[in-house]
């Protein structure tokens, strides 16, 4: 079994679990859990489900010291992973806290693991430093061979087959984050786009409820992405050239899709990923919120302006 090295004094470790099968999950992640127990070390265990419950039961009586979270509600939009990760590292600080994250299981669509590999790049930027060892488990045979590749790049530590070695391909959060930036597909037939400027926010926000109605999402879905929409349109009016374009459309399984395109830049990647500070200027509170409340965010910037793109479904 192999084991994973508490994090250094000012010191951060983020190693890639490589599994095969229930026993090798229960071995790697749960001799973690116990090492980290052992130590009086703070755990939180994030991870999909079914795999929660097998781990549970697998600690016996321990179990109870262990902070658990279903991966699939709090990751379901990978942007909103990196702030609950901070946010406990922070409830016990002066501690190492240790973490076990898997953001990435059999089943996620090509968009959610593009974001959820852009989360484990930006894992390295934002825990610099810190007094922390968050563990990624990753699924090798239910998962695509450039899923498992890409972890090699986002993870400075291997582990595998009983064994922990330094990641080859390991390589810095901006060269995972461009090939993240692929061009986002274009909607089928069927979207609407209404041109917004200064003044015209309120106009915005009517034209979501408008396009809204009548669609598959409940009416705390469509609170939730008329919110988001307006979060979105407002930045573009304060940050973005004071003008921009919305698009939305419907997506098969009945939900929304909502596009904000405006002259914004994105300087700061990890913007939306943390909880912003009360006492900062504007601090991506806009962003942030975006996050909380949509299924899957997705941002595309580039030389003549920026994209937002924020997904709700149904259920």
């Amino acid at each position: 079994m192999t084991s994973v090295p508490a994090s250094a004094p000012g010191g951060f470790v983020h190693p890639a679990l490589f599994y095969r099968g229930q026993a090798e999950y229960l071995a790697g992640v749960g001799g973690f859990v116990r090492a980290a127990l052992a130590a009086d070390e703070p755990v939180l265990v994030a991870v999909p489900a079914p795999r929660l419950e097998s781990l549970r039961d697998s600690l016996g009586g321990d179990a109870a010291q262990v902070t658990w979270t279903d991966m699939t509600q709090l990751g379901r939009n990978p942007g909103r992973i990196l702030a609950a990760l901070q946010e406990f590292a922070d409830r016990h600080a002066g501690r190492p806290a240790r973490i076990v994250g898997e953001p990435i299981w059999p089943g996620r669509t090509q968009a959610e693991v593009r974001e959820a590999t852009r989360h484990e790049a930006l894992i390295n930027t934002a825990f610099a430093g810190r007094r922390a060892t968050i563990l990624c488990p990753y699924d090798v045979p239910g998962l695509p061979a450039a899923v498992v590749s890409d972890a090699r790049r986002t993870h400075p530590m291997l582990m595998e087959e009983g064994k922990d070695l330094p990641s080859l391909d390991y390589t810095d959060a901006s060269s995972v984050m461009a090939d993240c930036d692929r061009p986002l597909p274009e909607p089928d037939d069927g979207a609407t786009w209404f041109a917004y400027a200064r003044g015209e926010l309120g106009e915005v926000r009517a034209y979501a409820e408008a396009r809204t109605r009548g669609t598959a999402l409940s009416p705390p879905r469509r609170g939730d992405l008329i919110i988001a929409v307006s979060e979105a349109a407002a930045n573009s009016l304060a940050h973005g050239g004071g003008r921009g374009v919305l698009r939305m459309w419907g997506t098969p399984g009945g939900g929304v899709v909502a596009e904000i395109r405006d002259g914004g830049h994105l300087a700061d990647p990890l913007a939306g990923r943390r909880r912003p500070s009360l006492a900062s200027a504007n601090g991506g509170r806009g962003l942030w919120m975006i996050h909380q409340l949509c299924d899957l965010v997705e941002i595309r910037a580039s030389d003549t302006g920026l994209t937002l793109r924020m997904h709700m479904e149904p259920s």
